[in-house]
């Protein structure tokens, strides 16, 4: 345990040099120098230790181990090898430290699979440099559009297809087929939330990648005079909002795990000390496992909202600009992590994801299930990141069970 623990440790130090943050984080960030270093380093370690190489057209890197009885089918690990601004050590770096160690020591104990094993550093998911996120995996089951990054740019003002090309790689061959091999993908990371560590639990086994649904809520009052309107006469759209963000929390509160609502941002107009403000707006993120049961909240507040407007005598406008479906994860491959793990003696906990990974877009691909690990404190993007490396081993633990069952096993 503890040589392993170390390994990864290591690794993951390694692959944070590239992009190391003299603010102490690492900032990496699709087509940048610092991202095609990491790459390129990756592509080297993987070639060094035998490994069947190659890029893809958009730069997510493949690496693996060729089938011997079914070269038709291939048992995939990994994730993104980008960051976000002055970010972690672990996310998504991990998913790909813990596939290099898992197909390492697979290969080392077993020697070749039955079916193909290959590790995937996909090249991109957080969205921080270009306004477009899951490039890598969007790429790789085919719902990348060329339409959708071929006029934006980073906030430098350079031109996501320069800095691709810039980097040796190209569109996609909207023509080319769709990958039929993959017969499954599993992915490790960090939880990015503190459920795990709460719970003192070394590995999650995700079943289910929550739904979203995002607004931003206009309130439209009439802005007028602090000292001269009376209360009776106002159409105050900080009031309006306030009661509105209230009533959202409470029946948030009031129906419970695992339905989540957030107000993260909130705006004022004029936003002075002496005027009835005319103008509000604020941002609702609702997330739930079950799709009926989002849509099903979403619609009681929508009309809970529009209630308040008119009982408050202001204005509303509700724009609905992100509508995600849950994602439920392969019961087998979930079933095949659990046994992992019970065999293994693994404290873990059956759970769901609240947050978007990259096996949501595989799923629409390939059976695909994910493993977490705990996340100190729940931090995430943040140089604070962390995993105690006791629990870091426990996951790589479970993916190379795992692994071995997919790719080795009849």
């Amino acid at each position: 345990m503890t040589e392993l623990s170390n390994d990864i440790t290591q690794l993951l130090e390694w692959l944070g040099y590239f992009g190391n943050d003299p603010e102490g984080g690492v900032t990496r960030l699709l087509y940048t120098k610092e991202w095609l270093e990491a790459q390129k380093a990756l592509e080297h370690w993987m070639n060094t230790e035998g490994f069947d190489v190659h890029f893809d057209e958009v730069g997510n890197l493949f690496g693996g181990l060729k089938g011997t009885k079914y070269p038709n089918e291939t048992i995939m690990t990994g994730s993104h090898v980008d960051t976000v601004c002055n970010g972690g050590l672990y996310d998504g770096q991990f998913g790909i430290v813990a596939g290099l160690l898992a197909l390492k020591y697979l290969k080392e104990t077993y020697g070749q699979p039955l079916r193909n094993l290959q590790l995937v550093s996909m090249a991109e998911e957080e969205g921080s440099r270009f306004p477009y996120a899951f490039w890598g995996s969007k790429n790789i089951v085919g719902t990348a559009r060329r339409e959708d990054v071929e006029n934006i740019s980073d906030f430098d003002g350079i031109a996501f297809v320069d800095a691709m090309r810039d980097c040796g790689f190209h569109f996609r061959n909207d023509s080319a087929p769709i990958r039929q091999d993959l017969k499954a993908f599993v992915e490790i990371h960090i939880e990015q939330g503190s459920v795990l560590e709460k719970e003192g639990k070394s590995v999650g086994v995700v079943n289910n990648i929550v739904g979203q649904r995002r607004f931003t809520v206009e309130v439209t009052g009439e802005a007028n005079h602090a000292g001269t309107t009376p209360m009776g006469y106002r159409k105050d759209a900080v009031q309006a909002a306030s009661a509105m963000i209230c009533d959202v929390m409470n029946r948030a509160r009031v129906h419970g795990d695992p339905l989540v609502a957030t107000v993260g941002k909130i705006e004022v107009k004029p936003n002075v000390v002496n005027v009835v403000p005319g103008h509000a707006l604020f941002t609702l993120d609702i997330r739930h496992t079950e799709k009926s049961m989002l849509v099903q909240f979403t619609e009681e507040i929508t009309a809970a909202l529009n209630q308040i407007a008119k009982d408050m005598n202001v204005g509303l406008n509700i724009d609905m600009w992100m509508d995600a479906d849950p994602v439920p994860m392969d019961t087998r491959i979930v079933e095949v992590i659990e046994q992992q793990c019970k065999e293994l003696g693994l404290n873990y906990k059956l759970m769901h994801s609240g947050a978007g990974h990259d096996s949501q877009i595989l799923a629409g691909l390939a059976p695909t299930a994910m493993i977490f690990v705990p996340s100190k404190d729940g931090i995430s993007h943040n140089p604070a990141e962390y995993t105690d490396p006791h629990d870091l081993a426990e996951g790589v633990k479970a993916l190379i069970g795992t692994l071995y069952k997919l790719a080795y096993e009849e």
